[in-house]
């Protein structure tokens, strides 16, 4: 069982009840009333810095939210926990969208400029770039305007989506129930005294289920040949080897939450986890980067060297997908020694 790796200085092996719980709550809550008016005060539509980070925290909050009811649901009332969770997830992705999107131009960007080997982005770059260099610079250009237009437009339209989101019925909906979660916790009657261990190494336990279940031998290789085979299909389904490492991704995060509500807020990171957290977070953005290209790629009458282009794109974030499995792999396995 998870629960038997807890050493005895470990602080989850302490008895922390429901009452830590709801502290942690209120604590999220309260953040999240605090980046909505800094949000507000520095002007939804506004691009400036304390906005995006107003965003980001908004969003940061909204998911140790979303992530502790899950995890601790015995412990709270159900009708309230399953109302807001869905609510909160939703809020959380709408945010997020502007940001990946620009994120995930800017890393094929910069790939596409690595690849080529030209002295500009290819955004900037014209098709009266250097022959020396291949197909591959020359389509370079045209792959970097045909991706800057596809996801600037994405962006745009999740910027648009986010504002709407923020001045919308249902937005403020979730903003009253948080605000009073900042003062009341709908907790059970038995919750206060319930140890919240339990739950805890439950959601740990998952995690270490669904990492068992990962090709970890797989990811040890340094070429997967299956990785690609179906980057360029017709078929616009995300891949098929992604969505369990997507899956481990999201139950790592529950379990780091719930270490949070355990150890309390001070307390310090497991660097081990954070370790393959951010090797996690690397697998998705590569993953949705190489996506990305394979749908440019996609694009009807576009001219072979740019459909080259993108097709070296697409391979090269497939094998950023499996340095980052590797990467997992070396993370958990180290975190997985230690804590025996």
């Amino acid at each position: 069982m998870a629960q038997q790796h807890l050493e005895p200085t470990d602080p989850t092996a302490r008895a922390v009840t429901g009452d830590a719980l709801a502290g942690y709550l209120r604590a999220q809550a309260t953040e999240f009333l605090r980046a909505l008016r800094l949000h507000r005060e520095t002007g939804a539509a506004s691009a400036a810095q304390e906005s995006v980070d107003a965003a980001r925290a908004l969003r940061r909050s909204a998911r140790r939210i979303s992530g502790s009811l899950h995890t601790f649901r015995p412990l709270l009332d159900a009708d309230w926990s399953e109302e807001i969770r869905p609510e909160l997830a939703w809020l959380s992705g709408t945010l997020g969208l502007e940001h990946a999107y620009e994120a995930r131009l800017e890393r094929l960007l910069l790939a596409l400029h690595r690849l080529s080997g030209s002295t500009s982005l290819p955004s900037q770059a014209t098709s009266e770039a250097p022959q020396d260099r291949g197909n591959l610079t020359v389509g370079a250009a045209k792959a970097g305007a045909l991706l800057d237009r596809q996801l600037t437009l994405a962006r745009t339209r999740a910027h648009s989506t986010a504002l709407q989101a923020l001045g919308s019925a249902r937005f403020h909906a979730v903003a009253d129930k948080v605000a009073v979660l900042a003062s009341e916790v709908p907790l059970t009657p038995a919750a206060p005294g319930t140890d919240l261990r339990p739950p805890a190494a439950a959601a740990e336990e998952r995690l270490t289920d669904a990492v068992a279940a990962l090709p970890l031998v797989t990811a040890g290789h340094p070429y997967n040949a299956e990785a690609l085979v179906h980057g360029l299909s017709p078929d616009p389904a995300p891949h098929p080897q992604d969505g369990p490492w997507h899956q481990v991704r999201l139950l790592l995060r529950l379990h780091r939450y719930a270490r949070e509500v355990l150890c309390g807020q001070g307390a310090p990171v497991d660097v081990r986890l954070l370790a393959a957290g951010q090797a996690l977070n690397r697998h998705r953005d590569a993953s949705e980067a190489a996506a990305a290209a394979a749908s440019a790629a996609r694009t009807p009458r576009i001219a072979p060297a740019t459909a080259y282009a993108l097709g070296v794109l697409h391979a090269d974030q497939r094998h950023e997908v499996e340095a980052a499995r590797f990467a997992f792999q070396q993370a958990w396995q180290k975190q997985r020694v230690e804590a025996v």
